[in-house]
Parts: structure tokens; sequence; C-alpha cells
């Protein structure tokens, strides 16, 4: 797999999804910056070394999950408020900015797009990534 630079683009949608699952491919992005000669920007993840393609990681996830929750797990992502995060303080004062430019956003996955959207104006979405 090759390694991604999070400077210059921003990871992909939380709302992306791989074999169903959502927020998989931008677990995937920020797990790449991590990888030798990528950078992982804001990522605090560790590396993904073994995997070639997401595929790959798509049949390591089937093999070693229930993939019957996703659906569950993915209805609990989309319904995550900054109130249901280990420490809202933080989370409140780490997308303050976003916060004030989209009060109207509630959802943890929403304020984080927003953010994104809002640090990487001239990116322009497409939802892929090579």
């Amino acid at each position: 797999m090759q390694p991604l630079d999070l400077r210059n683009a921003p990871p992909r949608s939380c709302y992306a999804e791989l074999d169903g699952l959502l927020l998989m491919p931008r677990t995937i992005d920020k797990l790449r910056g991590r990888l030798p000669g990528g950078d992982p920007g804001e990522a605090l993840f560790g590396a993904v070394a073994s995997c070639e393609t997401e595929d790959d990681i798509a049949a390591w996830l089937g093999a070693h999950a229930d993939a019957s929750q996703y659906p569950a797990i993915n209805e609990t992502l989309r319904r995550i408020k900054p109130k249901h995060a280990e420490d809202p303080a933080w989370f409140r004062q780490a997308y303050a900015e976003t916060l004030a430019l989209h009060p109207e956003l509630e959802i943890i996955m929403d304020i984080v797009d927003a953010d994104d959207r809002r640090l990487f104006e001239r990116y322009t979405e497409t939802g892929t990534r090579s």
C-alpha cells in the first residue's frame, strides 16, 4: 500500500465506507500517512504496512470481525455528538473554529468532515484516493 501525504489533502470523509463499514477508508488514509514516505499531518495512528490494497484490509476485517454488526456500528457512528466524546471540552476546543463557522452541526462525523473542508479548501472532494 502506498503512503499518503495528509498535509496537502484531507483523509476521506467520515461517511466513506469500506466493505459496508463507515470510517474505514478515513482510518486507512490516516494509517497510510504513517507509512514510510507518508506524512500523517495530524493523524495519531500507527502504520499499516502489511496490506497491499484496501481489499486486503477488507478481507482481514472479514476474517476478524462480524460484518453483520456493521449496520449497527454505522448507525451508532451517525449519532455520536461532542457530548459523547471522551473529553467533550477538548473536542469543542479542537474544533472551535469549525463549530463557530457551522453552529448547526451536531454530529461528530459532520463536524470532522466540515473541519477537513475548512482546512483543505483547495482540495476538491472526489471520494477516492489512490
